[in-house]
């Protein structure tokens, strides 16, 4: 029978989130500085994305509607559910400045 990897006190000291005593940390910085053996295996943050590179893709403006409605709701606290699915469906059929209305409502309720 094997035992988890965090079972031993030693093992589960690297799984503590408040451990604070590794080399390079700083509060001061607010996050942990790669070590310099990260560093050197190439553990660099990646460079900013290139606007010339974007996809050349276009959202049918129904489907626009129902991300911005998904996305108002969510910002107001109320994630949509499965069973939502179908009501926002039919208010993304309508028109957009109804959808803009209903949006509106939602962020001002918030």
């Amino acid at each position: 029978m094997t035992t988890p990897a965090f079972a031993s006190g030693a093992a589960q000291s690297s799984f503590d989130p408040y451990a604070c005593d590794e080399p390079g940390f700083s509060w001061w910085d607010g996050a942990a500085q790669p070590h310099e053996q990260e560093q050197e295996q190439g553990d660099h943050l990646l460079p900013p994305p290139n606007p010339t590179e974007r996809l050349d893709i276009t959202i049918d403006p129904r489907d626009r509607r129902r991300l911005d409605l998904h996305a108002a709701l969510t910002a107001a606290g109320i994630p949509p559910l499965p069973e939502d699915r179908e009501a926002i469906d039919r208010l993304s059929a309508l028109p957009a400045d109804i959808n803009i209305a209903v949006r509106r409502w939602i962020e001002h309720a918030a």
